[in-house]
């Protein structure tokens, strides 16, 4: 692995664009800190303190930290996933869409277009619903605005709209001029700046006695198997064996090779547990606002940790990974592929057969993927709840952590490879993932 990291420098386009993609994320971490003109910043970073346990804390992770300092990048990177989010579920229901994904790289092109318009309605709408609820938030009878009015209104949606657009615009030039994928990055970023905070406050337990040198220990040993189980899974794939017929054009034979299909145990990805955790923390979020014994009550009813609360997470978690995965993956348009190209499972008939087998191994393994996530998801909740254990390594910012590593690392992989040098692993190689 070390001669891995060596070979980095040794092949010039790719120093280039890992240094490209590391002076990208200073500038997105740098705007972080930059405020929003017009707002109380020590007040409202106390209101965000006691919201950790709803949709703001969540957005707030994502965000990297950007929506408790309401910086110009409060809205981080959401909208142009919600955006990309609706288009492929648009897709699915829209004719002229789903005709415009098989378009090729034109139709992507298009798509994206479209996303990015989606990105700054979606932008504007959330910084215009920030805005007005800032104005009746305060602190003392004060509120958190120093000026509220039409101005203070315009001037936060034309920020954070900006902010948004630049973090996409991030994301672009990451993808195309750095290493990786530029928006899982830079969620990635937002995510791991987080972790050396948890690191200090099991290090103060730890010297304070509040907790024993044995339990820090055994949280690092606990931090090490949940990756290493995140590792597994997300590389773990059904292999379905494909015959391709033999074919003579001319003088040419075609075809008449054995290969397979893989099939990904969590196909769906991080998807699922965002969408529970925002359905779920919803309620809370509306508690925080509307003061009212029925909205309370829901509230504490589904307060992380509790059993009402991780119920309901697992299950929306398995619903959303079957529900996801139907619609980014469908087995028709796989079987009439390989029939088209003279692909056969051995032992199933071509077409309708192939689709119906295809799609039975795959409600099979998204089970085991969906309790996988679910585990992962819930581990962090259990521990911290339960147990009294400060376990802050775990949940849906370690699944994405995990994956986009991966991901990164098989694409500098991928470029050593070409240029014939050694990659990080000896035998076989690093297998990433969709993020």
């Amino acid at each position: 692995m070390l001669t891995g990291f060596q070979n980095i420098t040794k092949v010039p386009e790719l120093k280039k664009r890992i240094l490209v993609t590391c002076a990208l994320l200073i500038v997105y971490r740098i705007g972080v800190y930059i405020p929003t003109p017009g707002i109380d910043n020590q007040a409202l970073s106390a209101i965000f303190a006691s919201q950790s346990g709803t949709l703001f804390g969540l957005i707030d992770m994502f965000s990297g930290g950007a929506l408790s300092r309401f910086s110009i990048f409060t809205l981080g990177i959401m909208p142009y996933i919600s955006a990309s989010i609706i288009l492929q579920l648009l897709t699915v229901v829209i004719p002229q869409l789903e005709k415009l994904s098989k378009e090729g790289e034109l139709g992507r092109r298009k798509i994206t277009q479209y996303t990015r318009y989606g990105t700054i309605v979606l932008s504007v709408i959330q910084g215009m619903g920030i805005a007005v609820g800032l104005e009746s938030v305060g602190t003392g009878g004060a509120s958190v605005v120093y000026a509220p009015g039409w101005g203070f209104r315009l001037l936060t949606v034309i920020t954070l709209t900006s902010g948004t657009a630049f973090i996409m615009w991030l994301g672009e030039q990451i993808t195309e001029r750095g290493i990786g994928n530029g928006i899982s990055l830079i969620i990635f970023a937002g995510i791991v700046a987080r972790f050396p905070s948890g690191l200090v406050r099991t290090v103060t337990l730890i010297r304070t006695g509040e907790m024993s040198l044995f339990i820090g220990i055994l949280i690092l040993a606990l931090m090490v198997a949940v990756v290493g189980f995140i590792i597994f899974f997300e590389r773990a794939h059904r292999r379905i064996p494909v015959q391709y017929a033999r074919r003579i054009v001319g003088r040419r034979v075609y075809g008449g090779q054995s290969t397979h299909l893989p099939l990904k145990v969590n196909t769906a990805g991080v998807i699922p547990p965002i969408f529970a955790s925002s359905i779920l923390l919803f309620p809370a979020t509306l508690a925080s606002f509307i003061k009212h014994p029925v909205t309370e009550r829901i509230s504490q009813a589904l307060t992380p940790g509790s059993w009402p609360y991780e119920s309901l997470y697992v299950a929306f978690i398995i619903f959303f990974c079957y529900f996801y995965t139907a619609v980014t993956f469908n087995p028709v348009d796989v079987a009439d592929n390989m029939k088209k190209y003279g692909g056969f499972v051995p032992g199933i008939r071509p077409g309708k057969k192939t689709a119906e087998y295809i799609d039975k191994i795959l409600t099979r393994i998204t089970l085991g993927g969906a309790l996988y996530v679910s585990v992962i998801c819930v581990l962090p909740s259990i521990l911290i709840s339960r147990f009294n254990v400060p376990f802050y390594f775990g949940g849906t910012g370690l699944l994405i952590v995990v994956g986009v590593a991966m991901d990164t690392i098989q694409q500098i992989e991928s470029h050593l490879i070409t240029r014939h040098y050694e990659g990080f692993l000896k035998k076989g190689q690093i297998k990433g993932r969709r993020t």
